[in-house]
């Protein structure tokens, strides 16, 4: 199978994987954004925050959304110190981030051992517009990698802004769920045949997006509901993309 995945806790489970098995760490985590203060940061879920009270679809809830700054940066430094372990020499670090967590982020990508290359623009079209204010509308992706980049292992040229909305109705399955289609550009920084490590999975766009493009994929999700999303959602991609060259008959 070009993909495994593990339901449990990331450190956990990336403890028991071996050095230099993975191309690029793709990964969006719950990077605990929003609280202006103690109370809305340990009594808001993190359903509470990112969806509205009207909204139609009633999606599953998950963990790890109420720490402060410094431990959220402690956490990230801890799972991304294990990530770099996995990764190849030259391989690439992907986080999704907002931009009160932009700073964090980028302390804790450098303190883990990864160079810091740099930070791509999600931007939302969909986004609320705040009267007399900025409209909030990116999101923002730090990338990082180990040790020197060879281009001519990867010959791409990517671009460093991408545009898409969330999904919506039932296509969307999971509270921050991303786009497969900006998913899609971003696994391209891995090699063909690469693999693509995922430790908060959510519901697998990250890895729909590797697989579609020729990519292996080892994902990691630590809520049960969402672990079976995307389990569902990886077995039916490899099935849509499996080719007669794929299938060896049995006489």
């Amino acid at each position: 199978m070009p993909f495994s995945l593990h339901q449990g806790d990331a450190l956990s489970v990336l403890a028991g994987l071996p050095d230099d098995c993975v191309d690029s760490v793709i990964t969006d985590p719950p990077y605990n954004s929003g609280g202006r203060t103690a109370k809305e940061r340990t009594t808001r879920s993190a359903k509470q925050k990112y969806t509205s009270a009207d909204a139609k679809n009633d999606l599953a809830d998950f963990t790890g959304e109420n720490m402060d700054q410094r431990s959220y940066g402690f956490w990230l430094t801890q799972i991304m110190t294990e990530a770099h372990r996995l990764t190849k020499t030259g391989g690439t670090a992907l986080l999704f981030t907002d931009w009160r967590q932009l700073p964090t982020t980028t302390d804790a990508i450098q303190a883990a051992g990864w160079l810091w290359r740099g930070v791509l623009a999600w931007h939302k079209p969909q986004a609320r517009p705040q009267k007399g204010r900025f409209t909030q509308n990116c999101e923002f992706i730090v990338w990082a990698s180990k040790g020197a980049i060879d281009g001519s292992r990867n010959p791409v040229y990517l671009p460093g802004l991408y545009s898409a909305s969330q999904p919506s109705g039932a296509k969307r399955q999971h509270i921050t769920q991303k786009p497969v289609s900006v998913m899609r550009e971003l696994v391209k920084i891995s090699p063909q045949g690469g693999t693509v490590l995922d430790f908060c999975a959510g519901s697998g766009s990250t890895g729909v997006a590797a697989l579609l493009e020729g990519r292996d994929f080892i994902g990691v999700e630590k809520t049960e509901h969402y672990a079976s999303i995307a389990a569902d959602r990886l077995t039916e991609t490899v099935r849509e993309t499996l080719t007669q060259d794929d299938v060896v008959l049995s006489v």
